[in-house]
């Protein structure tokens, strides 16, 4: 493990109230006392209690920079494990780089993105999933997402796995106690016991990769696109969802020439939007390109909104839409509902299985029906947060498959009837794989590829 003393702005680099640099490692106490001065010019925060914060001045060759206060905190009681000071100095942009600068100038260096928590990870302040909950709580899109990966951090995760992973290393070693001493440990009736033992290993872990479908729409988003003819309402549709005018609306078929995409929350349900151009034979060489594209990321869709204007009569550029929803979860919105209707539900109902709401978006008129129809179709109208893990994280979901494939080979040597030494093998690889999770026998390539995608003072 590399011991530098790291430093870096562990907040964003921005015009705002205040900035922190944190410093983290053994020379963090040298380090501060070579360039704060406190009010009387004597005091040495190297000398100062652990979780304390004193008022000063950052200095660079004795030139003040600015008015801080810096906290200090002791190993072991940190983060990181290691000696901490973070400086709090005003946020300007060019103040918080002049402080980082004379900090740097201190013969140590810039942390890499991700290091702080690294290093919390290596010095056993936390596992690996705990590790990367906080670079989803940095990056969470909604309250839920922000909950689990919170509950994560708290280790709630980690008590499911080493549960398991206690039980199964119990299991392991009776088999290899009664291997060696036959004479004293009677393995008789052990392999029934094992049997429902690891059916219960397996709902546990079943339970947990089911929760990966949903977790992961949480933590992604459902990527939503928006499709219809030409001057259906799509645009509209989308500044009412995003709750501004993103997108110009005009009575002019054809205004939207290429896509246009948008992150929303609609109650905790993260949308990946795109705004797409009206679809229509056009011999407009632009158009073309933009109606084409939207064919395009409508295959790749995870939901169609399919805006329909009711006050128009349906075409063959309709039946052009319907066949791109024929396989996929799709919202059919009958919109425009404040006009003579020129189409009814019952004109739509045979060309589609999917959900039909009538709307009006000048009238605002069945946006709640559409929001509660997407929380029906993804997560069977609960989004309620409870004390669950959903898995969000690929690299979980891996390990959590293949130990339950270890298992899966455990219930099939008791089936068998083959030897118990059998068993022993396939428990110990789901164990590892479990542990893999934690940050167990995991190499250090992975790990750095980790950190790697943190944000810089981290």
């Amino acid at each position: 493990m590399n011991t530098d003393t790291i430093a870096a702005i562990a907040t964003g680099l921005s015009t705002g109230g205040i900035s922190i640099i944190r410093i983290s490692g053994d020379k963090a106490f040298s380090v501060i006392d070579r360039i704060y001065r406190s009010r009387d010019g004597k005091k040495l925060l190297s000398k100062q209690k652990s979780h304390t914060i004193h008022y000063g001045h950052i200095v660079d060759d004795e030139t003040i920079i600015d008015e801080v206060m810096v906290t200090v905190m002791r190993a072991p009681s940190t983060y990181t494990r290691e000696d901490v000071i973070e400086i709090n100095c005003h946020g300007g942009i060019v103040v918080t780089r002049k402080v980082l600068e004379a900090v740097l100038k201190q013969d140590i260096r810039l942390a890499e993105p991700g290091e702080f928590t690294k290093r919390a990870f290596l010095n056993g302040r936390i596992d690996l999933s705990q590790a990367e909950a906080v670079c989803d709580i940095i990056n969470a899109k909604n309250d839920i997402a922000l909950k689990n990966s919170l509950n994560q951090l708290k280790g709630r995760e980690l008590e499911i796995i080493e549960e398991i992973r206690d039980n199964i290393l119990r299991d392991i070693a009776f088999i290899e106690a009664a291997l060696d001493d036959p004479e004293h440990i009677s393995i008789d009736g052990f392999s029934g016991e094992l049997l429902l033992k690891v059916n219960n290993y397996c709902q546990s872990i079943n339970r947990l990769i089911d929760s990966s479908r949903k977790g992961r729409l949480l933590k992604e988003g459902i990527k939503t696109v928006i499709l219809g003819k030409p001057n259906a309402g799509k645009s509209s549709l989308l500044n009412i969802l995003v709750r501004e005018d993103r997108a110009i609306v005009t009575d002019i078929a054809g205004t939207t020439r290429d896509t246009l995409e948008e992150t929303i929350c609609l109650n905790d349900i993260t949308l990946n939007i795109i705004d797409t151009a009206g679809i229509r034979s056009t011999e407009d060489i632009v158009e073309k390109i933009g109606v084409d594209k939207a064919m395009r990321v409508a295959r790749e869709a995870v939901l169609i909104i399919y805006v329909i204007d009711a006050s128009t009569p349906l075409d063959e550029n309709d039946e052009i839409i319907f066949s791109l929803t024929s396989d996929k979860k799709a919202i059919l919105l009958l919109n425009k509902s404040d006009l003579p209707p020129r189409i009814t539900v019952e004109d739509i109902k045979d060309k589609s299985g999917h959900p039909i709401v009538s709307t009006s978006f000048v009238e605002h008129k069945g946006i709640d029906e559409l929001e509660q129809l997407i929380k029906e179709m993804f997560f069977k109208g609960d989004l309620t947060f409870n004390e669950d893990i959903y898995i969000t994280n690929e690299r979980h979901l891996e390990a959590f498959r293949n130990a339950l494939k270890a298992l899966n080979l455990v219930k099939e040597s008791i089936e068998n009837n083959m030897p118990e030494d059998f068993y022993s093998i396939d428990l110990m690889s789901a164990y590892e794989e479990l542990g893999k999770i934690l940050g167990k026998n995991v190499d250090e390539d992975l790990i750095n590829m980790i950190f790697s995608e943190f944000c810089m003072g981290k």
